[in-house]
């Protein structure tokens, strides 16, 4: 993979499914280079298979997509270049699509109420206009807070996300504007996850409105009548809680949560996020699935509900299957599994549609019903005409104390032996394995063999595995990752003298861990990651490594308005560096978060990409791969960073 094969790239999002199940619709996004901007088109595909996807839309960022349940109307967000989403109505018999919203700061994905008369959603409220152009004009903020900001919102306290419902026009009045949305929801905290009750009185949503709200990790399930009125917390205020669900009696809500956050709160990492329900009148979440084993890793934003069952994806071992658990307290039953991820599942007419990907494809969707698998699209496949996508293998290496570490292996083709990277994951609770890495296809592309692992504290094998590194990261999790490196080099394809290290947020921290542990690598690549770290005491301990004393040649990677961990936080490592003589560099997006690589405008992705090949051709340089390398002496993209030396 080049860097600019990011332009064949479709992403689908999560489908919809028509209420009789023979229609599925989703979203795919493709990078446009030329725009410099993301595009995305609602794409209708049969579930039978009879005919191809087709595209439903002509906007220019269309996603989100709901079916009523009546299946006469087709609810979606579409954003105007450089505007804010805003809720879309399709009649699905034909007819042009119709702008609901108007709000300044746009409007969330769109739940449907049973009737198929309304719908709710959130959006954020301003207190204050932040619109123009010039910055320094604006009134200040004061904040009183701990959690004052977001990622891709910036400071959220005079911004906060409410609950609003829209009642659409009369059947006969097409051309009618829908009357003003009524804000349900309000207060000094953000809502989400808003879903109907069975009956329409009711709207259930996740908020935090507690007193210890600015300090915990608690989010809790309440309820509020859809004329509004006064809210009534359904939980009991000691899990974090999302994605509610009404069961079709309306006597429980099935949800997701993190359960046995502690007297303070604060106990959450590690811990999975397991299928609970609690009842609609309130108390405890129950969980179905065992919180000790299961960690939810699909991105629908609501529990599924269908056919008697609830509908999730689980982390394993490096995939996210997809399992049906039955309501009636029957074992669950795993519909995908294997070496793949789903990523987003719906349900109607006893069809089961999942958006589903592997390490070669960024996913496709595909049919579930009794017996049978049936794939619907071919999103993925320009990129794979370009035989530039690359199979990874799996190694499992026991480890010092019992248990063992898990990861893949990627190569180029032929005998090598190829340079090799360590590449680790963010996290640590999160988890490496069977989904497109963009960073993997291109650098093995370039000519280098990368390896993933999912050392202790990685999500996917067990809360134990999980809270490994508890109070002590930088310790297993280095261990193991350097276990599985030494084990694989073993392999006379791979140069166990030819190696470096690369990660991104907690990865990048644990590589510049690694790189001050030794002097075996021969440069890193640190993006993304954090000097200080701001819960020390939940996670990595009161005094986790720092990796001072760093003698490899090390490329820092920041978005300058990344909220996670502040741009200040790769300057901090840069200036060290350099004011020690070792060599290094600063590559510093403008505009972007926390994610250049996943959620940057396509230019920066691509620019990115070619300054990574670039920093490894410096220090790790590779003969040409099979086939030669279409990219090498072109001028990468600049992107312009301030020296501090």
């Amino acid at each position: 993979m080049r860097p600019d094969d990011v332009a064949l790239l479709r992403t689908p999002g999560v489908p919809t499914v028509s209420p009789d199940g023979r229609m599925a619709v989703v979203a795919a996004t493709r990078a446009d280079l030329g725009g410099d901007t993301d595009r995305s088109l609602l794409w209708a595909v049969p579930t039978d298979g009879s005919a191809p996807a087709r595209p439903l839309t002509t906007g220019v960022r269309d996603t989100d997509p709901a079916f009523s349940p009546d299946g006469r109307w087709l609810a979606y967000r579409a954003a105007d270049p450089g505007g804010r989403p805003q809720l879309h109505l399709l009649p699905t018999a034909g007819g042009a699509p119709r702008r609901l919203t108007a709000h300044p700061l746009g409007a969330g994905r769109p739940a449907w109420s049973p009737d198929s008369r309304r719908l709710a959603y959130t959006a954020r409220v301003p207190e204050a206009d932040r619109s123009g152009a010039d910055r320094a004009a604006q009134p200040p903020w004061l904040v009183s807070t701990l959690r004052w900001q977001a990622e891709d919102v910036g400071v959220a306290t005079d911004r906060r996300r409410h609950v609003f419902v829209l009642d659409l026009p009369p059947d006969g009045e097409g051309d009618a504007a829908p009357p003003p949305p009524r804000q349900v929801t309000d207060g000094d905290a953000d809502d989400a996850d808003v879903t109907w009750s069975p009956d329409g009185a009711e709207l259930a949503f996740v908020s935090a409105r507690h007193a210890r709200a600015d300090r915990d990790r608690v989010h809790d399930v309440y309820a509020v009548p859809t004329a509004g009125g006064p809210l009534r917390r359904v939980t009991d205020g000691r899990a974090e809680c999302s994605r509610p669900a009404y069961d079709p009696a309306g006597r429980w809500i099935w949800l997701t949560a993190r359960l046995g956050l502690g007297p303070e709160g604060l106990d959450a990492a590690g811990r999975g996020a397991t299928l609970c329900r609690v009842p609609a009148t309130g108390g405890a979440p129950e969980p179905v699935l065992d919180p000790a084993g299961t960690d939810r890793g699909d991105t629908t934003p609501a529990t599924v509900l269908a056919g008697g069952a609830a509908l999730l994806g689980v982390q394993r071992r490096g995939a996210v299957e997809l399992l049906r658990v039955p309501s009636d307290g029957g074992p669950a039953e795993v519909l995908v599994d294997g070496p793949f991820t789903v990523h987003g599942v719906a349900a109607a007419g006893r069809v089961v549609v999942a958006t589903v990907g592997h390490d070669r494809s960024a996913g496709e969707l595909i049919a579930v019903t009794p017996g049978r698998r049936r794939l619907l699209t071919g999103f993925g496949r320009a990129l794979g005409a370009t035989g530039r996508l690359h199979r990874g293998t799996e190694r499992v290496v026991p480890v010092a104390g019992g248990g063992d570490v898990h990861g893949w292996v990627t190569a180029p083709d032929g005998p090598g032996p190829h340079p090799v990277l360590l590449v680790l994951h963010d996290g640590p609770h999160r988890q490496d394995g069977w989904s497109l890495s963009v960073d993997t296809q291109a650098l093995v592309s370039a000519g280098y063999a990368v390896l993933r692992c999912n050392p202790r504290g990685s999500s996917g094998y067990g809360q134990v595995h999980a809270r490994a590194v508890l109070g002590a990261g930088g310790a297993a999790d280095a261990d193991d990752a350097v276990a599985l490196l030494d084990a694989v080099l073993a392999d006379p394809a791979l140069d166990a003298g030819r190696v470096g290290v690369a990660g991104t947020g907690y990865g990048g921290w644990l590589a510049g861990v690694l790189t001050g542990r030794t002097t075996r690598f021969a440069a890193a690549v640190v993006e993304g990651a954090f000097t200080d770290w701001w819960a020390p005491d939940q996670v990595l301990g009161t005094d986790p490594p720092t990796g001072a004393g760093v003698r490899t040649p090390t490329l820092v990677v920041h978005g300058d308005e990344d909220r996670r961990f502040p741009a200040e936080q790769g300057l901090r490592r840069y200036t060290d560096l350099r004011r020690r003589g070792v060599p290094a560099e600063l590559l510093l997006f403008p505009g972007e978060g926390a994610d250049v690589g996943g959620t940057g405008r396509p230019r920066h992705r691509q620019a990115r990409l070619e300054h990574l090949l670039r920093w490894w051709a410096r220090w790790l340089p590779v003969g040409d791969p099979p086939g030669g390398h279409a990219d090498r002496g072109r001028e990468p993209v600049t992107v312009r960073a301030t020296r501090l030396d």
